[in-house]
């Protein structure tokens, strides 16, 4: 996954901000459904620019803006220290002052110095991570990669697609990521997931929990590209 070249560093000076209870993955799809009016207007500055909004996991608080003294409970929300930007895919307006949205997770972002403008938007200043390199998934951990792909058949009956294509089972990463998304883990874990720059022990690590569940056994066969 490349780095989007196009912003600036002014842009990562003040990276937008969308707190939400979900941990967004590069490559991750992600679909949200926008009333309020500090990400109404996000949306509308993304769309016309071009630009992507960061997605950050909160690990206190609330995702919706409060009044009162709800408001200054919100003031007290906590917010991981690296975040996944997103790429709008899609926008529709079918309501008035609602937005569905389809977003692509891209470029991961360390942050630091986040506050509150005065319309309630979060922001921090950002450095982007390094992408994951594209190192093929090891002999040993085939078994994943293979598991992977029965259960994304088991989802397309169901008539789910919850992941982009083309598929990229060649990725560690790639492959990793979609595990994580789908696993019953806590947010925590996926955060720490998320944050592991490492693609091949981020998949041994889901290869090991997937084996304490019996989804995995012994060695994996290659998968079909």
């Amino acid at each position: 996954m490349k780095q989007d070249t196009r912003l600036s560093p002014q842009w990562y000076e003040a990276v937008p901000l969308f707190p939400l209870q979900t941990v967004l993955f590069p490559g991750g799809v992600l679909g949200l459904k926008v009333f309020e009016a500090r990400y109404l207007d996000l949306m509308g500055h993304c769309l016309r620019h071009g630009e992507p909004f960061g997605v950050v996991c909160l690990n206190q608080g609330s995702e919706v803006q409060r009044s009162g003294a709800a408001a200054a409970a919100e003031s007290l929300a906590r917010l991981e220290a690296c975040a996944t930007l997103a790429r709008l895919e899609e926008v529709d307006a079918d309501q008035p002052g609602i937005l569905q949205i389809r977003c692509i997770g891209t470029t991961r972002v360390k942050l630091t110095h986040p506050h509150q403008e005065a319309n309630g938007l979060w922001r921090a200043q950002g450095v982007p991570v390094a992408p994951d390199e594209p190192l093929p998934p090891p002999q040993d951990l085939q078994g994943t990669v293979r598991a992977l792909v029965d259960a994304i058949a088991s989802l397309r009956e169901q008539g789910l697609e919850p992941f982009t294509v083309p598929h990229q089972l060649g990725h560690a990463g790639w492959v990793a990521n979609r595990w994580c998304e789908i696993l019953p883990i806590s947010l925590a874990a996926k955060q720490r997931l998320m944050e592991l720059e490492d693609p091949v022990m981020r998949l041994q690590l889901v290869d090991e929990f997937l084996r304490t569940k019996g989804v995995v056994r012994g060695q994996g066969r290659e998968p079909e590209q």
